[in-house]
């Protein structure tokens, strides 16, 4: 891959992902989404794009999939969630001091493939408890953050079986900088009138004044309520300090918060989804007043129990997000198994913890979530279901009902 462009995308990472400000700590890795050793050239472009946008320091956090797949498969637990601890105090202090945050997803889609799943579950769950408090920061948006990619082997061999092994990797990187828009002459100017875009169709959406939306498609039929205060919004986001950052790179989503037991009838996957090295194909849900009361899932049904039984809130959902099946990723017709790029190719729906899109939801304190309809959990999983089949209708406040989906794309009147 021509180092120039991907120069390019780790300053588009830097400078409207983050949005890196003079004297702000830069921390590349955090949690569960440790840098992988393959990444080690992309990431000394970020560190130096980082360093180049004025960063005080530039922290690292390294990591290793076969490591972590050994240490689940074989290594103490208990040791682990300790390493986590540990991990965390560093990084609550940067954040403390007001850092800016880039992870990297691109795990093994295969990764836990024979393992123990009670391991993988129990390690996941303890390392994701233990960074519980600073990610609930986060995605409140007291800090800014980013989510772009890279690829692995595992991952390329993944999405393109059809090539020889040695050219996967080329491909991928290919695909994941025309999804991120950086395979431009300039990114940074491209981003800037996309997250334009989006912005201007959520506030359109919120305009109509919305207060249910009704999804109709093969084998869904699905009624969810919004709050009255809840609200539409895109990737951008602000910082307490009025910073503005883009959460997710590539975005083409518009989303909201689900009244948490607003949730009715039932759903299914329309794509396999990768979550924490396995994968769960085939979803079918059932809701009865917000609570998930019957599920399946035709391959890795155990995975998706062990996301649903996780906690009382991993019954109910946290987002809506509506996306187009022309979206530029949808075109692609590809399955990355990924999440970051496959959420972009479809509408889909989070189990678990809501973002707090009410009016003035960023100031709540936890407790008053419910008062709010949102939902609180330790999870929050998207899953696929967007189709080129998928009508979405919308009741509005006045009683009016106004249609946003048909075959999977945007109406005239949104």
């Amino acid at each position: 891959m021509d180092a120039k462009q991907l120069r390019k995308y780790a300053d588009l990472a830097v400078r409207v992902g983050v949005n890196l400000q003079p004297g702000q700590h830069l921390v590349i890795g955090y949690g569960i989404r440790q840098v992988l050793p393959e990444h080690i050239e992309f990431v000394r472009m970020l560190t130096a794009a980082g360093y180049d946008a004025g960063a005080k320091f530039v922290q690292v956090e390294w990591g290793d999939e076969w490591w972590q797949r050994e240490t689940i498969r074989r290594g103490s637990l208990e040791t682990l969630e300790a390493r986590a601890r540990w991990q965390l105090s560093w990084i609550e202090q940067l954040a403390e001091e007001g850092a800016a945050f880039i992870g990297i997803p691109a795990s093994d889609p295969n990764l836990f493939q024979g393992v123990d799943a009670n391991r993988v579950t129990q390690a996941n769950r303890a390392v994701a408890s233990v960074f519980r408090a600073f990610n609930d920061k986060r995605t409140n948006d007291e800090y800014s953050w980013t989510l772009v990619s890279a690829p692995t082997q595992a991952w390329a061999d993944q999405v393109y079986p059809e090539l020889p092994p040695e050219q996967r990797v080329e491909a991928l990187w290919k695909d994941i900088l025309f999804c991120a828009r950086a395979d431009g002459d300039d990114p940074i100017a491209d981003w800037r009138e996309h997250i334009d875009n989006l912005k201007r169709r959520s506030q359109r959406l919120n305009q109509l004044g919305i207060r249910k939306l009704h999804y109709r498609g093969p084998g869904t039929d699905l009624t969810i309520r919004l709050h009255e205060r809840a609200y539409f919004t895109a990737a951008l986001q602000h910082t307490p300090e009025g910073v503005r950052f883009v959460a997710n790179m590539p975005t083409e989503e518009v989303y909201t918060a689900p009244l948490k037991d607003g949730v009715d009838g039932v759903v299914s996957s329309t794509m396999p989804l990768n979550h924490n090295g396995h994968l769960i194909d085939g979803i079918r849900l059932r809701f009865e007043q917000g609570r998930i009361v019957e599920y399946h899932a035709t391959k890795g049904e155990d995975a998706l129990r062990d996301i649903i039984e996780a906690d009382e809130g991993s019954h109910y959902l946290g987002e809506v997000a509506l996306v187009p099946v022309d979206s530029p990723i949808a075109k692609l017709g590809r399955l990355f198994y990924n999440t970051l790029f496959d959420e972009n190719a479809s509408c889909h729906l989070a189990i678990g913890k809501a973002y707090p899109l009410v009016e003035g939801g960023h100031d709540l304190e936890r407790e008053q979530w419910a008062e709010y309809g949102l939902n609180e959990s330790l999870m929050h999983v998207d899953f696929m279901m967007g189709s080129p089949e998928l009508d979405i209708d919308a009741e509005t406040a006045d009683g009016n009902t106004v249609s946003l989906f048909r075959g999977g794309r945007w109406t005239e009147s949104v």
